[in-house]
């Protein structure tokens, strides 16, 4: 290759080489729990699968997604031509076979809004988790890798979120060593992953794409990693541009690839070129980053006949498969925590004949997928479940309130009738045509206006072409009070080949304005993005039946539609009051979404929104007996809640089979038995500054107050009781054994936690996660379940063991002992 063709190999988006046989390729593709490429399973965020504690369900997880990873990229090749130029990083887009994930970095601060992307605030737990993700990518078979698993990243970075470009991490050795590093090394020397990312932020004044302590003298030298090194976007730029570390873009490529970065997310190494001839980098160093790209590419079997990579033949049926199905389903069984069950009132009593559902998440599709997600063909919300799992009572919904007050919500089937009241929802016709015009080519009731194209919808996609189409819903909506309502139609995010139009009694709702009032390429009342924001509200006469049509195009790819709604607050309340009144049980589904955290975003404090704890007293204030289920990527606290509530479940972002999951663990067929993998705080005053990246006082290992609810927390439908701890040095550290008993009349699973604390270290962790197994146990059934502890997780001097189904406190049965 020329200096200017291995320059060019060093970007995310490398082009081919066609005199060398060498094609297009596109390094940035996401699988934190899915191919995030157009349609494919979603499973749990890896903060559920976090507090499954279940290893080898995050391995089969991991298998599962990189299966789906082949047969899409194969997919592909064999519906050439392939562009020269690949795509950029949008939905429906070809999935290639590097993957810039597990996120194994530490979630230390509840507040972070990319905390819901990690495995949780413990290292060694990260740890484990970690390296059963990058294995389970990755493949077992000895001479090819199935993909490329991308741990990040590296190594120190957990917000804030809008100071990452600039901010500098300042970090002792001690947290480096015990809190940061150890999934890192776990992944890398374990795991043994192909590539690693580095991060925005600076650690200890360098930047992180730039430190050679990081890249060369750990990573490489200290653990020998044999991979390649790969930036966040924009980080390269960020050297010189945000943290003023150096003069040019020229002189940061070069500090970052001398560093040990092989590959720029973005196009800043185009300047390597010129670096070249002036002298500041050599052609050799050039050379070594491209032929680590290249190494990666032929052990991904791109070069060779196809015949010869077993990977190859994996078919595209396994995308979104219904094997995959059950294993997103069983993965959030897994990941569901109860917190509290007063009185055992969980599983609900067949005596239970009449059921309230409210609240946000209870019929929300897109909140159950979290964030860097990719969408399945069919998202199973709690409503649904809950209506399919207890098809014998009467279940009521009502929104109850919305996630924030600006934040809007579906407009749901209980207020829309179809015409000719064909029962409740909308009539959908599919058009073969951008234009709304003709016959349609599909005819059907839905319950809503919720569409996206990436879910290749097999009804759908035999009647419709895929880049020229159009939609049309029409029904009548039926407001539930009079009172000031925000409603919009839109269509997702950056997608300009799509417009909407909505219209009640044929006239259409909020208008767009004069031109240029909007972005380029949204129609009249349409707000592109999140839904939050929107515009100005209207007044609607409560019981009025108002003729609604929603009418949707697309000249382009991809595409999607909402039709969604703010309706007044204590219009919502009132709704819910009455149904939970009317009812046996209260289920409450509170919680956050991708509006309130995310990558580019925190949390400001820890609390519920304002809207959802006020919907949760006044549910509680009922006198019916009130379940909440929480949805959310990170802790909350729930004091109300906790004090007040029945019941209290911590549900996560549960991915495609959330509500089915949920249904069945409140209904008796799952037995639930996650744990907490974070610590729920009480209240902010006992949260360190989110900027100070000492751990002192920070997660279980070294916060010394009171939780609401501890790291390692769960209950379960079961009781078990813990005995006869044996502990003993042995030539490798230690072992420790101890004696677990089923000890209810119900099977279930239980997951034992080793905790060694101790040392004479300044700066000791009150304790450390040192083991933990995720067992099934029949009912009165006994097992002794085995820890070995290697050296070097050993503290100096006596140790204080513990052994139970959570941190060793009064509420967690378990087992004491010292070595």
């Amino acid at each position: 290759m020329t200096i200017e063709e291995k320059v060019l190999q060093m970007q995310n988006s490398a082009p081919a080489i066609p005199r060398l046989g060498v094609g297009v390729f596109n390094y940035w593709n996401e699988a934190l729990h899915g191919v995030a490429q157009g349609r494919a399973t979603v499973f749990p965020e890896p903060i559920g699968l976090g507090a499954s504690f279940d290893t080898d369900l995050v391995h089969r997880v991991a298998d599962a997604i990189s299966t789906e990873a082949r047969a899409k990229y194969h997919e592909a090749q064999r519906r050439p031509p392939v562009p020269e130029v690949p795509p950029g990083n949008s939905p429906g887009r070809i999935a290639w076979l590097t993957y810039w994930s597990p996120n194994i970095n530490i979630f230390r601060d509840p507040r972070w809004g990319r905390g819901q992307e990690t495995y949780g605030e413990d290292p060694f737990l990260t740890s484990r988790m970690g390296v059963a993700f990058v294995k389970g990518m990755q493949g077992d078979d000895p001479h090819y890798l199935k993909v490329v698993a991308t741990p990040k990243h590296y190594a120190v970075h957990s917000g804030p979120e809008p100071l990452r470009h600039t901010f500098d991490a300042k970090v002792s050795e001690s947290d480096m060593l015990n809190t940061n590093l150890p999934a890192f090394r776990a992944a890398v020397v374990e795991g043994k992953a192909d590539s690693v990312m580095c991060v925005y932020n600076s650690v200890n004044g360098v930047p992180g794409c730039a430190s050679a302590d990081l890249l060369q003298k750990r990573l490489r030298e200290q653990w020998g990693f044999q991979g390649f090194v790969v930036s966040d976007c924009g980080a390269i730029g960020d050297i010189f541009r945000s943290h003023k570390y150096i003069a040019t873009q020229g002189a940061a490529s070069a500090a970052a690839v001398k560093a040990g970065t092989d590959l720029t997310c973005g196009g800043e190494y185009r300047s390597l070129i010129d670096e070249v001839k002036a002298g500041k980098i050599t052609e050799a160093e050039i050379t070594r980053a491209t032929e680590r790209l290249f190494v990666a590419r032929f052990r991904l079997g791109m070069f060779d006949p196809q015949d010869r990579v077993p990977y190859s033949k994996i078919p595209y049926s396994e995308s979104d498969s219904a094997t995959h199905r059950q294993l997103a389903r069983q993965a959030e069984r897994e990941a569901i925590v109860p917190l509290k069950n007063q009185g055992g009132f969980l599983p609900l009593k067949s005596s239970v004949n009449k059921i309230a559902v409210v609240g946000p998440s209870a019929d929300d599709p897109v909140g159950l997928l979290g964030n860097y997600n990719g969408i399945s063909s069919k998202q199973v919300t709690p409503l649904e479940g809950i209506k399919q799992q207890f098809a014998k009572a009467k279940v009521q919904y009502a929104l109850g309130a919305t996630y924030t007050a600006t934040t809007q919500a579906l407009v749901s089937a209980n207020v829309l009738t179809a015409p000719e009241r064909d029962g409740q929802g909308l009539l959908a016709e599919y058009f073969d045509n951008p234009d709304v015009q003709g016959q349609p080519t599909l005819r059907r009731k839905e319950p809503r206006v919720y569409f996206d194209a990436n879910m290749e919808e097999p009804a759908v996609v035999a009647v419709v072409n895929g880049d020229k189409y159009s939609i049309r819903w029409t029904g009548t909506l039926t407001p539930p009070a009079t009172g000031d309502y925000v409603l919009s139609a839109r269509t997702g995010m950056w997608n300009r080949a799509g417009k909407i139009r909505l219209f009640l009694d044929d006239k259409e709702a909020n208008p767009s304005g004069p031109a240029g009032a909007r972005p380029a390429g949204l129609g009249p009342g349409q707000v592109q993005g999140p839904r939050r924001g929107g515009p100005p509200p209207m007044q609607l006469d409560g019981g009025r039946n108002y003729a609604v049509r929603v009418e949707y195009t697309q000249n382009g790819p991809g595409g999607g539609a909402e039709f969604n709604w703010i309706p007044p607050a204590p219009v919502m309340l009132a709704e819910a009051e009455k149904v939970v009144k009317d009812s046996d049980v209260a289920l409450v589904f509170a919680g956050l979404n991708g509006s309130q955290e995310g990558e580019g975003h925190d949390r400001g404090d820890i609390d519920l929104p304002e809207t959802q704890e006020r919907l949760v007293k006044a549910m509680i204030a009922t006198g019916k007996p009130v379940i909440v289920i929480l949805t959310s990527g990170s802790a909350l606290a729930v004091n109300s809640a906790a004090t007040g509530a029945t019941a209290l479940l911590s549900a996560w972002y549960g991915g495609e089979e959330a509500g089915t999951a949920i249904a069945e663990t409140l209904a008796g067929v799952n037995n639930p038995a996650g744990r907490l993998p974070v610590t729920f705080y009480k209240s902010m005053d006992q949260v360190p500054p989110f900027t100070d990246y000492s751990m002192k006082g920070r997660t279980y290992r070294y916060f010394k107050g009171e939780p609401l609810y501890p790291f390692g927390y769960g209950l379960s439908y079961s009781t078990f009781a813990y005995s006869h701890l044996s502990a003993k040095r042995t030539s490798i550290g230690a072992e420790i054994i101890a004696t677990v008993k089923n000890t209810s009349s119900q099977e279930g699973d239980e997951v034992v936690q080793l905790y060694i604390a101790g040392g004479s270290e300044e700066d000791v962790a009150i304790r450390n996660l040192r083991g933990f197994q995720r067992i099934h146990l029949k009912a009165g059934e006994s097992r002794a379940v085995k820890f070995p502890v290697a050296a070097e997780d050993l503290p100096k001097g006596k140790v204080e063991i513990s052994v139970g189904g959570g941190q060793p406190v009064s509420s967690t049965p378990h087992v004491k002992g010292s070595l």
